[in-house]
């Protein structure tokens, strides 16, 4: 009997089985599959090359960089959002006048898109006749080249993802703040403790789970940056500041080079799971119930 409602609550999550292997699994074992061959992405021919795009992207200088500033992007834009959004979190917690406002005109940015953000924003740093310059040109100030170099490029994608995306790490940040029962600060400032060791002992510990949640899902949409650089006329010089999505782009939709655009996919999707999957699990191992 026993065996038989086992057997009927099994197909219960078929369904659920059923998606995560059509869209999870298979996508990743096709472009595996994709990885073993030299194709130009819509031609019927595809000639096996076993493993020779591997060895081809060990010796891609493109790929290298692209690596490196995509880490750059990933953890720059995750440590700014989390630490701009858990400020604001803690500013907006307070009962003041017009709070409602600031909550709306940190989250307002995020209502538009990256590419849009990345073409206002251009305008912003662009050398001739852009904001910043002509700002700078009224104080006396030379203009600077905001984008001459990779890390100058790195820094300014990094500053304008972070401010279109800092509303929700806010509003994480704020929804695990109005969790933190106010019996526990009171206690703690009844032992005399100040504010300072109030955030440490009690509102840091107890922010774990919020914590958890933005830095492992900010870190992975961070690895996957793409519009917000295409827009900025980023990517230079000689692809310093270029994302491996980016890459993946050029090669498989721009050079036609699928199985190589396959197999920097597929090395970048088990770089983000090797990333990902310590900091998760040291992060839980922090983790504070209360």
């Amino acid at each position: 009997m026993q065996k038989k409602l086992n057997r009927k609550y099994f197909l219960f999550i078929v369904p659920a089985i059923f998606m995560v292997v059509a869209f999870k699994f298979f996508p990743i074992g096709n472009a595996f599959r994709l990885c073993l061959y030299d194709w130009d992405g819509f031609s019927p021919e595809m000639k096996f090359t076993g493993f020779e795009n591997f060895k081809v992207l060990v010796k891609d200088q493109y790929f290298w960089k692209a690596l490196k500033a995509t880490l750059c992007y990933a953890f720059g834009i995750t440590i700014v959002k989390n630490i701009v959004g858990l400020a604001l979190g803690l500013f907006v917690n307070k009962e003041f006048k017009g709070r409602g406002a600031v909550r709306a005109i940190v989250y307002l940015p995020i209502m538009i898109s990256g590419f849009i953000m990345g073409q206002i924003m251009y305008y912003f740093y662009q050398y001739d006749g852009g904001i910043f310059n002509e700002l700078l040109g009224k104080l006396g100030i030379e203009p600077i080249y905001f984008m001459q170099t990779g890390n100058r490029t790195i820094l300014v994608v990094i500053l304008t993802t972070s401010i279109l995306h800092i509303g929700s790490t806010m509003l994480t940040y704020l929804a695990g703040l109005q969790r933190i029962p106010n019996e526990l600060k009171e206690s703690c400032r009844l032992d005399g403790a100040n504010k300072w060791n109030e955030f440490i002992h009690i509102t840091l510990p107890l922010l774990q789970p919020s914590i958890i949640s933005s830095v492992i899902l900010n870190l992975i949409a961070s690895f996957k940056i793409y519009d917000i650089i295409g827009a900025m006329g980023a990517g230079g010089p000689d692809g310093a500041s270029s994302s491996l999505t980016q890459l993946i782009s050029k090669y498989y939709f721009s050079q036609f080079r699928a199985g190589y655009g396959a197999t920097i996919a597929f090395v970048f999707f088990f770089i983000i799971v090797v990333i990902a999957w310590p900091i998760n699990k040291y992060l839980n191992s922090k983790k504070v119930e209360f």
